[in-house]
């Protein structure tokens, strides 16, 4: 070996370091399973490479990862003839985290959050649970496109530097040997390490081996046997097998090692598909969304790929839309070319064909869960439910079966928390009520609180209260569910039929509630598109009205704030005349009546969490008004 660098480990590095080293030795034996799957995605990687270039394999056509025990150095071995490291990679894999939600795992983790070992294969630091039972860790590595003299030597003990350097390596692959701990003897036995690969790792694609002296052939013989390498898993894609074969415990062990998640899946479906096109698919939803899975949009996210059980790529976004990128597990078709590309998968029929099959797949799980467990699909809608709303404007097809999915907040008397669905509100309101009525907002508070709503709780009439930001994006493109029409009681015209309390105005009073109705239209110019009495308000002054087809307020100052231009618009003011401020506006002389006129419309724009476009005035009004009526007391 020539002459090591020493290196200091990045900040986020020690960090995790530390965090594995003192938070998980209650689950230590974490460290196997995330060096065995490592190992796994190297003999991945390679096999894909050499369909191509069959020169990599250097004439070992089978690949295989080997554990081995030295109980007298104390050392544990695992061992990979995969696609190994060069020098680069191995700085960029294991000195640095170049993950941007590196950073919010470890602030969760300071704050306290739940069992932190559930978080650690979110983030691809896996390796770094070597270092909860070894106090010194070596990886010795060669790409296999590298020249034997190019091999990499790494070595750390955890406390904060590494070395690295060059050595010669006569065959490609990775060994991460591991100096164990005193207290760790249990991982230099080999019953310990054999029921761990079968608890965690018996699904994985590639022999697992470990050296067994065989029986002697004579009893007789006094010299004992050399020891073989045997496979001491299954070593047999687990999709493949029939579903009758595989216990629920085989199909969790899969997932962690397929998502790199430390919880059990929520559910799962396994599918095998023969006839016009031969494909498996093993789906499997999340219990939980990844610490930075809002943060992370245009990550590719997806289905690993398998050709003919050949892995051929992480990530198959191809075969799953966007909305849809929470799902997790593996695609095998047995009708697509070894050689296929990200880009030949982009105008593929049999990718089509399978995409649409697995968003079915998809949506039958979610409704199953939906069906058979309302607890568990409302945690789902908790985690996911905004991500799934995306599908009601990418997914025209399947609209209406994404719709039945969807779950809001509702002034209907719920536990709190619960959300209802599209159906148990259609339940709820009767064949009479052809609307199902929404309103959007810019927080869960702002919709409860809206004005809007008066006359639909006087009235004993549900309202969907939608306040994620993708929520009015959404209802743009959604307008009708189950044969009823969807419609925000913040836009456009709203007759719910006569109100008694009006039925008797007199010709005098209608006369004079049109002429302050003309007063303030003219003291607030072309702030606003015209001022009509309200149908809507029992209780607040005034409110604010869009038309049908425009945007919410929240939602254009957000577009604004992102650079988009937008066509102007101007709102509705209604009023409540039976307001008493609109009584006292009425009777204003004209000095107090503009001011009057303007703090009106100001209260409204607040009650819908809006932004006033010059807040001093608004102060220096209010002040005037207080002192006025101060004085004239």
């Amino acid at each position: 070996m020539t002459q090591t660098t020493q290196h200091s480990f990045q900040a986020e590095v020690q960090e995790v370091l530390n965090l594995m080293i003192h938070s998980l030795y209650s689950n230590k034996e974490i460290f196997l399973r995330e060096l065995i799957s490592n190992a796994s995605d190297a003999c991945d990687k390679l096999r894909f490479l050499s369909l191509k270039d069959d020169a990599l394999l250097e004439g070992d056509h089978e690949l295989h990862i080997d554990i081995e025990v030295d109980e007298e150095k104390r050392l544990l071995t695992i061992r990979d003839n995969g696609i190994g490291m060069s020098h680069d990679e191995v700085m960029e894999n294991i000195g640095t985290i170049a993950r941007s939600g590196t950073k919010r795992f470890l602030e969760q983790v300071r704050q306290g959050g739940d069992d932190n070992s559930q978080l650690i294969g979110q983030f691809g630091v896996g390796f770094y649970s070597a270092f909860i039972v070894a106090d010194h860790v070596t990886v010795l590595t060669r790409r296999a496109d590298a020249p034997a003299a190019e091999g990499v030597h790494w070595s750390s003990d955890g406390s904060g530097e590494y070395s690295i350097g060059a050595l010669e390596r006569p065959h490609h692959g990775t060994e991460v040997i591991l100096h164990l701990k005193e207290e760790e003897d249990e991982f230099l036995q080999d019953w310990s390490l054999r029921s761990l690969v079968n608890r965690y790792s018996d699904h994985i694609g590639f022999p697992i081996r470990m050296l067994e002296t065989p029986p002697s052939a004579d009893e007789d013989d006094a010299e004992t046997p050399a020891p073989e390498w045997k496979a001491i898993n299954q070593a047999s894609a687990l999709w493949t097998l029939p579903k009758s074969d595989i216990s629920d415990d085989d199909y969790k062990a899969f997932y962690k090692h397929v998502s790199h998640d430390f919880e059990d899946p929520r559910t799962w479906a396994h599918n095998q598909v023969e006839g016009s096109q031969n494909y498996t698919s093993l789906l499997y939803l999340p219990s939980h969304a990844p610490m930075d899975f809002m943060m992370q949009r245009d990550e590719p996210r997806g289905l690993k790929l398998y050709v003919k059980r050949v892995f051929i790529m992480d990530a198959a976004e191809q075969l799953l839309p966007h909305y849809l990128r929470f799902m997790r597990g593996v695609v095998d078709s047995d009708d697509l070319p070894l050689n296929v590309s990200r880009e030949l998968l982009q105008d593929n029929p049999t990718v089509r064909k399978i995409h649409a099959a697995v968003v079915r797949r998809s949506l039958d799980l979610l409704a199953k869960l939906a069906s058979d467990d309302n607890d568990g699909y409302q945690a789902f809608w908790a985690d996911f439910g905004t991500v799934l709303k995306e599908g009601i404007v990418e997914d025209n097809g399947n609209r209406e079966r994404i719709a039945a999915l969807l779950r809001f907040t509702s002034t209907h008397d719920t536990d709190a928390g619960d959300v209802v669905s599209l159906a148990d509100y259609i339940e709820r309101a009767g064949e009479d009520q052809d609307t199902i009525w929404y309103i959007t907002a810019e927080s869960l508070a702002a919709a409860k609180h809206s004005p809007h709503l008066e006359i639909f709780r006087k009235k004993g009439i549900e309202v969907l209260l939608m306040h994620d930001r993708i929520d009015e994006w959404m209802m743009g493109y959604f307008h009708e569910f189950e044969g009823k029409k969807l419609r925000s009681v913040a836009k456009g015209d709203v007759n719910l039929g006569a109100d008694a309390d009006k039925a008797d105005d007199s010709d005098s009073e209608n006369e004079a509630a049109t002429e302050l109705l003309g007063r303030i239209k003219t003291a607030l110019g072309d702030t606003v598109e015209d001022v009509r009495a309200s149908q809507r308000l029992t209780d607040s002054a005034a409110c604010l009205v869009l038309s049908e087809h425009d945007i919410a307020p929240h939602m254009k100052r957000m577009l604004e704030q992102a650079g988009q231009s937008l066509p102007d618009s101007k709102p509705v003011l209604e009023v409540n005349t039976g307001h008493p401020l609109l009584r006292r506006l009425a009777d204003a002389g004209e000095g107090d009546f503009d001011d009057l006129a303007r703090l009106v419309h100001e209260q409204a724009v607040l009650a819908e969490g809006g932004q006033l476009d010059d807040p001093a005035s608004f102060v220096a009004r209010l002040n005037r008004l207080i002192l006025a009526t101060s004085e004239a007391a």
